[in-house]
Parts: C-alpha cells; structure tokens; sequence
C-alpha cells in the first residue's frame, strides 16, 4: 500500500505526474532553492521511490517506519542532525507521511 500511496501522490515510473501532489512539492523545492530540487531531499527521493516501488521495501510502511531498515537509518541520521528530533518536512517525515496517504506534512 504504501508503494500506491506514493504512485497516487503522482511519483511515478515515468515521471512526476502533472498536476499531483509531486508537482507541487517538487515546484515549492525548486522556488525555495532558487530553481533546483536537491538530491537527497524529499521530492528527489520520493521520485526515486516510486519510480521504483521500493517504498515498502525500504522500510516505510503504511503502519510506520521498519526497524532495522533503510528509513529507520535515514530517520536516525536526521534525529541526529537536528538535536534528537526529526523535523516536520525533512525527507523522512515528509516520505513517510506521503507512504502512509498524507500530504507530505508541509
């Protein structure tokens, strides 16, 4: 389900689908980047995802992020960074937010 998830936000094998979820997220990146979409970050990973389908298998779930997994690694690596927390936006929250059929957390 959570590959679906991130094919309906429009992250697809092709492409990010115009007018979706992805577009938006990826033209607010590139507004705040002064044009680019970084790698790495959400909208970048998402469309590496779904182009994918390895959502699921990287650990992000539809009931939360796999311990032992590729997310639960990125999660730590960004607790870290940012004092313990991950932040609200951060490639995490916003991959596993998008995976469980949210919006991103934007």
């Amino acid at each position: 389900m959570s590959d679906q998830n991130v094919h309906n936000a429009g992250f697809t094998s092709s492409g990010i689908a115009r007018s979706s979820l992805a577009s938006s997220m990826m033209s607010r990146e590139a507004r705040a980047s002064e044009g680019g979409v970084r790698s790495g970050g959400p909208t970048a990973t998402l469309q590496k995802m779904g182009a994918r389908s390895s959502t699921h298998s990287s650990g992000f779930t539809c009931s939360g992020i796999s311990g032992g997994s590729q997310a639960s690694q990125m999660m730590s690596q960004e607790a870290k960074s940012h004092g313990g927390a991950t932040p609200r936006g951060s490639t995490t929250s916003t991959v596993q937010s998008i995976s469980m059929g949210g919006k991103g957390g934007r």
